[in-house]
């Protein structure tokens, strides 16, 4: 396929804020491409190249790709990059640079899908000396052979920045339209801008969504759902199932009022846990080899190496997958670390083996999906759970499963949970017994339940230089929650929390961190201002949530103060603007 219909279709996207016309777009176009490039289509949609679950990262930044521009327009790099901070998009800069380019590209050959998708994907792999060099001439390569609207796109997605405003539910939705919306006669009604079902009916549809859903829950690779989609149907999808080594969706928790809330939503007995101040990791075993995934599914098994050696010794199963929070650890107190002290390590890739004498970690397991070939996704909480501790050898400070407390007694989960805040725990969460795991979804299975007003993980989409003493540090962020398309939309402002200067005795986030981590993430600039890459997210701390007609949300917080930074979270698990909304209402 041309790369020219991707670039159209990129337009159409960005043009309209309809989900159900996106929708329609992205699945005409996935009914008409081959099987093999459709896996390529599928990636190059969501501005990626590889699943978000690899470890093969494009990582190439604005000034290199200046340089590319610079190279296949004939300008030079500072021209470039004056032109980019008039329009703070790079994509639209080098479109309107190809639009007046006099050079005659008449002679080029027209780029199809996978040449662009081959050249990005060599980026991830030019390491070394000269991978600089290597790096420009694959971008302008493409540049050179491209029309204005496919160069616009070409640097967005090396960027990783698309800004067609494609959500995870579009993406599936298509799949459904693409590949079963004949048998389901759905059709888009253009004026009231709903789907039609014809012959058909809603709750079909709802399972057939429901059952690609889960198939992407399972791989976190809708590349590899579509093409079992268009190749094997249905039945094709539901063989689609858990992989060692090949991370899933997480189960999600609701937050509950109280105890007495969350054993409403769950029901009773249920069973309490204490609910860690760590943060979560999927480990998979296969025999002897054991692999750690953060909840953003990341592969962080170089960076705790150390849990190779006790999982293998303290983990009897031959295969299993399980879910846990890795909590830091005051070796010589026996006591439980704040997130802040141990989240330091996801990131480091220098130094580990001193950084895990500093920070050990204990790995608190609290849920077990395989085991031994079997997947225990269908089976009750409760059962799942009795696997868990057979197969948990336990070691204080190294590994053991979760604290946890059975009861349908109202006043001995009360007592409980005051125990676990009187020992330094945040809180704890109430599951159901009989509930299966449910992959990627807040269902009501569990609840969380802590005493302080709910914080909001949010991300930073813009930063403001700092003056005086702050000067050269980004001093002021801009936040976003995101609606259901993933769209981001800005809730205000924070520069409260922060540390002035790195200091080991104290924890916390520096500005100079801050900026250390959003400098590489920069987008445009406009005076003291910058967009970046929504990459980084925060938990953030407020007095109070306010409408305001400043914010697209609707709304904006009050005194916003940063708690932590949230190494281990998505952006895709962000606070929705539903989730802004309820707290607004319930604050009331």
């Amino acid at each position: 396929m041309k790369y020219a219909e991707l670039a159209e279709l990129y337009h159409v996207l960005e043009s309209t804020s309809k989900r159900l016309v996106k929708t329609r777009a992205i699945a005409e176009m996935l009914a008409k491409a081959p099987s093999l490039e459709l896996p390529c289509l599928m990636l190059l949609l969501q501005g990626r190249i590889f699943p978000a679950w690899s470890e093969e990262k494009i990582g190439v930044a604005a000034k290199l790709v200046m340089k590319a521009i610079a190279l296949a327009v004939g300008r030079s790099p500072e021209d470039i990059e004056k032109d980019w901070k008039k329009t703070g998009d790079l994509g639209v800069t080098v479109q309107q640079l190809m639009g007046k380019k006099r050079q005659s590209t008449l002679f080029s050959e027209s780029l199809s899908i996978e040449k662009v998708f081959n050249n990005i994907q060599k980026l991830a792999t030019a390491t070394g000396e000269g991978s600089v060099d290597r790096k420009v001439k694959l971008i302008a390569e493409l540049l050179t052979s491209a029309t204005p609207l496919e160069a616009k796109y070409i640097v967005r997605s090396v960027l990783e920045d698309l800004r067609v405003g494609v959500g995870e539910a579009a993406l599936r939705d298509a799949i459904v339209w693409a590949f079963f919306g004949k048998q389901l006669h759905l059709k888009l009604n253009e004026e009231k801008l709903q789907l039609d079902f014809g012959e058909s009916s809603r709750e079909k549809y709802n399972e057939i969504v429901d059952i690609v859903q889960h198939a992407y829950d399972l791989n976190t690779d809708f590349a590899e759902v579509a093409k079992v989609a268009k190749e094997e149907g249905l039945e094709g999808l539901k063989k689609i199932g858990l992989r060692v080594g090949t991370p899933i969706q997480v189960m999600l928790f609701t937050k509950a009022a109280d105890i007495k809330d969350a054993f409403e939503m769950v029901g009773s007995p249920a069973a309490i846990e204490y609910k860690y101040d760590g943060f979560r990791v999927q480990i998979h075993k296969d025999h002897d080899k054991v692999t750690v995934y953060t909840r953003r599914l990341e592969n962080v098994t170089a960076q705790f190496n150390e849990l190779k050696d006790i999982v293998l010794k303290h983990v009897k199963a031959d295969e299993a997958i399980l879910d846990a929070e890795a909590v830091g650890m005051d070796a010589e107190h026996k006591k439980y670390l704040p997130f802040q002290t141990v989240s330091q390590r996801i990131k480091r890739k220098y130094d580990i083996e001193k950084m895990a004498e500093k920070f050990p970690v204990e790995i608190n397991v609290f849920d077990v999906l395989q085991y031994n070939g079997k997947n225990l996704l269908a089976e009750p909480f409760g059962d799942r759970r009795a696997v868990l501790i057979k197969i948990i050898k336990p070691l204080g400070g190294k590994i053991v499963s979760a604290q946890q407390f059975v009861t349908s007694d109202l006043k001995q989960a009360e007592k409980f949970y005051k125990e676990a805040l009187g020992v330094g725990i945040e809180g704890v969460m109430v599951k159901s017994l009989t509930a299966p795991y449910q992959p990627g979804k807040r269902v009501g299975y569990g609840a969380k339940v802590k005493p302080t007003m709910e914080n909001l993980d949010l991300v930073i989409v813009g930063a403001e230089w700092g003056t005086g003493k702050r000067a050269g540090w980004f001093s002021s962020f801009s936040l976003a929650c995101q609606d259901e398309d993933g769209n981001f939309l800005p809730i205000g402002k924070v520069g409260t929390g922060f540390n002035e200067k790195e200091d080991e005795s104290e924890e916390g986030v520096t500005f100079d961190e801050m900026t250390r981590l959003l400098k590489p993430l920069i987008l445009e600039e406009k005076g003291r201002e910058v967009g970046v890459k929504p990459k980084i997210v925060i938990e953030v701390s407020y007095e109070e949530i306010q409408k305001s007609p400043s914010y697209s949300s609707g709304y904006a917080l009050r005194f916003p103060r940063i708690v932590r930074l949230r190494d281990d979270k998505p952006v895709s698990e962000i606070a929705s603007l539903k989730d802004v909304e309820l707290l607004f209402k319930q604050q009331k």
